[in-house]
């Protein structure tokens, strides 16, 4: 055994690996260091120093011998590539100490990156064994001061939560301010947190006594990687239509010509459309109490605020579709949206379209469980169609015998939608819905910003839709809420918060919708406030109030008043070509092993499926940043911050006024 030197503890001396200086080297170099907004970035002198398993840094070079000028232990550390750019990344210590760190390209960056990462793996491994060597020697009981911090805390959430609440609704200070209901609910996550700890504390004590070794462990979350991701094989077959799950024809990600969609109309594509029969209902997650050892050890290894776009989440807590078929849900009440073209008036149209934007959202979700859509693949594609019936009486649903969608084809009206995944990192997916009978389209662009909440998740959408009613040369810009997904330790739900807007700049009316976040004390779930009014006389003419998924309410000046029921709204099945006769980026082909793993509860082997798809991902994204080839999108371009459909009708000019 070598020599061990300082500051490697006595149990790391005998816990290390012979071949560590095998896979580990200590590097060094000069790289930017973020200090705070009044200082900037500043060249700093770093160290790798594997042994000690620590990143020191110094002013520079010539002030290496001294002593550093800072350090972090890299024992529990996360690393974590920046989606700022291809530069930058992050090294999160245990402590919660921080670097944010800038390299000079990309190769760089991965360099250092993967030298962090080793060593981080190594001595987090080694603090572990560490510890488990050491538990027959504690016997220090915290719980007791546990249960006076619990209380203090749960006084200083109390008075906090009133304190908001009871802000008055002065026009630059509201309890609904977004900073606000942001603070509401991470106060809440973190009390649910210490609420959760506490328990798993309780728990712990007991198995103590029961053995030695200190009761049940928690393995490393890391899934089982199939045969051929295994000694650096790159043969990635695909997910065609094989027996296997490596079977069949190569899966092409790298390029958008790899599937040829040239001359097809916008949600078609090839072959014919029928009716979806996809109807798996998402279940309830009795399994999260039998997995809770591997969300216990995700959640050791995350941060308050943590960006969780890089993190690799357990299979078993996937939804059994795309991120961008979920956009394609919200589009499950068609009849909505071609009527809101129908309102006599500017007012009218305005409230026709924030019925139907405060009534898409419950039937995206399926089911009352929170889980977690697939993460769409760089160009991935989902395309679909719904028929609405022209007049309201007439049948939403096509014979069981014809299989034909187009039989009836003017007695209804079609929606056709497209989304792609534009961007990886970050990842932006961009959607696009038409109706050419009414002359009205919709195109939005969003990226998903997930973070790490305490025993909550929060992802803000960011982006903007604009909705384009031709025949009145007006559109409508809006914003999304966010979504929480709350109690990821027992049952997840899913809660939306956050204000959105809606503005028509030429008719002069706007909207502002309000999801409002539950209290910690009393109050409703999913609640939601509108107000939509004329801008130039700041005159409300509508107001609303209700549940997004339950019944909303709608008053009008003139005191007339009206119910929506959103449980009891009809929904309209999309139309969907079968996976056989779908392109090999398409989500449902793309995506087929895994979900039916999923469905047949194997999530071992949808985890393999997964990993393959996202291995290949990241090796083609390797190989566009060495060789300086950007990505190109097949349907989306794009304009300034945003993404637009490549043919939208307000550039067709057989659909203009």
């Amino acid at each position: 055994m070598g020599v061990c030197s300082q500051p490697v503890s006595f149990y790391e001396c005998l816990l290390l690996p012979h071949n560590t200086s095998d896979h580990m080297e200590n590097i060094d170099g000069y790289l930017m260091k973020y200090t705070n907004l009044v200082t900037g970035w500043q060249y700093r002198f770093f160290v790798l120093n594997n042994e000690a398993g620590l990143l020191e840094y110094f002013v520079n070079e010539q002030s290496r011998p001294q002593k550093p000028r800072g350090m972090l232990p890299l024992a529990g550390a996360v690393i974590s590539p920046s989606d700022e750019d291809s530069h930058t990344f992050t090294v999160n210590a245990i402590s919660g100490e921080q670097y944010k760190l800038r390299a000079s390209d990309a190769k760089e960056r991965q360099h250092w990156v993967s030298r962090l990462q080793i060593c981080t793996q190594h001595h987090t491994e080694a603090m572990g064994k560490v510890r488990l060597t050491a538990l027959p020697l504690l016997k220090i009981t915290t719980t007791s001061l546990y249960f006076q911090m619990m209380s203090q805390a749960q006084g200083q959430h109390k008075d906090l939560m009133q304190g908001i609440e009871g802000l008055p609704a002065t026009p630059g200070l509201s309890p609904l301010d977004q900073d606000l209901l942001m603070l509401k609910a991470t106060s809440m996550a973190t009390m649910n947190c210490l609420n959760e700890c506490l328990h798993i504390l309780h728990l712990q004590q007991v198995a103590r006594q029961r053995s030695s070794l200190g009761g049940p462990t928690i393995e490393w979350l890391e899934p089982k990687l199939p045969d051929i991701l295994k000694n650096g094989s790159s043969s990635l077959g695909s997910f065609a239509t094989g027996e296997g799950p490596l079977e069949g024809n190569r899966l092409e990600l790298s390029s958008p010509e790899s599937c040829n969609f040239s001359g097809v109309r916008l949600g078609e594509g090839r072959g014919y459309l029928c009716h979806d029969s996809f109807t798996d209902k998402e279940e309830d997650l009795g399994a999260v109490e039998e997995e809770r050892s591997v969300i216990l050890h995700l959640l050791s290894q995350l941060k308050l605020g943590m960006d969780l776009t890089r993190v690799v989440l357990p299979t078993f807590i996937l939804e059994k579709r795309s991120l961008l078929e979920m956009y394609a849900d919200f589009m499950s009440h068609p009849d909505l949206f071609v009527t809101i073209t129908d309102g006599s008036s500017p007012e009218d149209r305005m409230v026709r379209f924030v019925e139907y934007y405060l009534t898409s959202f419950h039937e995206g979700r399926k089911g009352a469980i929170a889980k977690k859509p697939y993460n769409p693949i760089i160009g991935e594609t989902f395309h679909c169609s719904w028929k609405v019936p022209k007049r309201p009486d007439a049948s939403k649903e096509p014979s069981q015998g014809s299989p034909d969608p187009t039989a009836s084809s003017q007695d209804s009206y079609q929606v056709r939608f497209v989304a792609e995944q534009v961007s990886h990192h970050p990842p932006v997916s961009g959607f696009y819905a038409e109706c050419q009978e009414r002359r009205m389209c919709v195109n939005t662009h969003v990226w998903t910003k997930s973070k790490f909440m305490g025993m909550s998740i929060g992802v803000s959408m960011v982006g903007e839709g604009c909705l384009y009613l031709l025949e009145h040369d007006e559109e409508y810009t809006f914003t999304l809420p966010c979504a929480y997904a709350r109690s990821i330790l027992t049952v997840p739900w899913v809660e939306l918060g956050g204000k959105v807007t809606i503005n028509c700049a030429k008719s002069g009316y706007s909207a502002v919708i309000t999801f409002q976040t539950k209290p910690f004390y009393g109050g409703k779930l999913h609640k939601v406030t509108a107000e939509v009014k004329h801008n130039s006389t700041n005159a409300v003419v509508c107001r609303v109030q209700g549940e997004w998924n339950g019944v909303l309410e709608f008053s009008f000046t003139n005191g007339e008043t009206r119910v929506v029921d959103v449980t009891r709204l009809p929904v309209t099945k999309k139309h969907v070509r079968p996976v056989e006769k779908q392109g090999p980026t398409e989500s449902r082909r793309l995506w087929q092993h895994v979900t039916e793993a999923l469905r047949q509860k194997d999530v071992e082997k949808a985890t393999e499926h997964k990993t393959v798809l996202e291995e290949r991902q990241r090796t083609e994204e390797r190989h566009r940043v060495e060789t300086e080839t950007p990505w190109r999108t097949r349907y989306f371009d794009r304009e300034g911050e945003g993404w637009v459909y490549h043919k939208p009708l307000w550039k067709n000019s057989t659909f203009k006024s």
